[in-house]
């Protein structure tokens, strides 16, 4: 009974990592929409908006920063005076 047991566990875990592999190649490489009329940019170089767009990330990593710095703060309990 235990050899059937470890059988299933076995293939159960084959199967794991067979769909986890699936999932995984298929993240790696998305497949990009053609735009008619845009011109994509050549591998290795970035985008033309490429400062706006890391402006716009580090505003939002200091966003989330002083929100998590305002919830990190104890709560000041209000005398029950």
């Amino acid at each position: 009974m235990r050899m059937f047991g470890m059988l299933g566990l076995v293939l159960a875990l084959v199967i794991v990592g067979l769909l986890a592999r699936k999932q995984l190649t298929a993240t790696a490489n998305p497949a990009l929409p053609a735009v008619p009329g845009a011109a994509s940019p050549a591998p290795g170089e970035a985008p033309a908006n490429a400062p706006a767009q890391v402006q716009q990330v580090q505003q939002v990593q200091t966003q989330v920063k002083e929100a998590l710095d305002a919830a990190a703060q104890a709560r000041k309990m209000p005398d029950d005076n």
